[in-house]
């Protein structure tokens, strides 16, 4: 009797080390986040993903994912840190990194995407070279595209159309915008997403840009007064892993895993959507609002001619001005653009 117990509690014992063996081989991968700051998409569609890792792609990893706002690195050092292999995976803030890497900023110009079925084919058309650009600079290969959605203005002065901004301080977050608030009479100012609010209020800017939806979950309409729902850029954001992280894995677990991010880019594409007019509604107390805090902000039209000015910036203004600075640190740069993006827009 004895033995026999003995023989059962061996046996558990080993299935038990078994069991913690399997269990310790699992892939351990590092991820940074997008900013908890910026709200639903992160907080409803990227967090959970990450936290049911495993699960969600039919591998044996394991992610640690902290949003970069809770790591203490600044959201423009994503690929540097990629490539001194301290991450494995990033969420990758597009415009943000775009100095570092001024070829992916060609995903997201001004004017290029004015809506949302434009972006998905601007995202299709442009990936592969992002991607072997990623790969040879930094060592980083592209997994996914997928947006925050149009980014659009809110300010705190009484506005009509976009030519109102003459002569007004206005948030911006990368030099592609910059420009483009140039060209209507405005002073760009480069405020981080965390810090706007707080410059609103303070009057250091009087209008600001992003997308309606993380300006409601930041508060953004308790300190603006107006909202004017065009569309300047679509906020195409990636996911990307390091070429160290992705050659640890057998090529069916290399297509699982481009599977997995598939469907989660596919998810962010359609939730974008959805927050996009729900926000706009909150933000302005209308119904439906499903999604954010109500408050009353004026909604301004958009002009024709308004529609019109921003569509033409991509000639005017974003292509030249990222052409130049792109082609300096990546000769051909606006040549593989202008063969690839262009077509999609119609552009000869």
């Amino acid at each position: 009797m004895f033995f026999r117990h003995l023989l059962s509690a061996l046996a558990a014992l080993i299935l038990a080390s078994a069991g913690v063996s399997a269990a310790a081989e699992n892939l351990k991968f590092k991820a940074i986040g997008q900013p908890l700051a910026t709200g639903l998409i992160q907080k409803n569609k990227e967090q959970p993903f990450f936290e049911n890792f495993a699960a969600r792609s039919g591998l044996p990893i394991d992610v640690d994912y902290k949003p970069i706002d809770t790591l203490g690195i600044k959201d423009t050092e994503q690929l540097r840190v990629m490539k001194a292999g301290l991450f494995d995976i990033v969420s990758l803030r597009v415009s943000q990194n775009s100095r570092d890497e001024p070829t992916i900023l060609g995903l997201d110009l001004v004017g290029a995407s004015p809506d949302y079925a434009t972006g998905r084919k601007v995202a299709k058309a442009y990936f592969d070279t992002v991607d072997a650009r990623l790969q040879q600079q930094f060592g980083v290969k592209l997994l996914g595209v997928w947006p925050f959605g149009p980014q659009v203005l809110f300010c705190k002065k009484p506005i009509t159309r976009l030519a109102d901004v003459k002569g007004l301080k206005v948030r911006v977050y990368d030099q592609n915008l910059a420009k483009f608030i140039e060209m209507v009479g405005g002073t760009p100012v480069p405020i981080s997403f965390a810090d706007t609010h707080q410059s609103l209020s303070l009057g250091v800017v009087d209008c600001a840009i992003t997308g309606p939806s993380s300006a409601n979950s930041a508060g953004w309409p308790e300190v603006t007064t107006h909202q004017l729902p065009i569309a300047f850029q679509m906020a195409l954001n990636g996911y990307a892993i390091t070429l160290k992280a992705w050659n640890q894995l057998k090529p069916e677990q290399q297509a699982k895993l481009k599977a997995a991010f598939d469907g989660l880019t596919d998810e962010i594409w359609k939730y974008s959507e959805e927050l996009f007019q729900d926000a706009l509604n909150c933000n302005a107390g209308k119904d439906p609002c499903t999604t954010g805090k109500k408050f009353k902000l004026a909604n301004v039209p958009i002009t024709p001619a308004d529609g019109e000015l921003v569509r033409s910036a991509v000639s005017k203004v974003s292509l030249p001005a990222w052409a130049e600075v792109c082609d300096k640190s990546n000769p051909g740069c606006s040549q593989k653009w202008h063969a690839t993006v262009a077509p999609v827009l119609g552009l000869k």
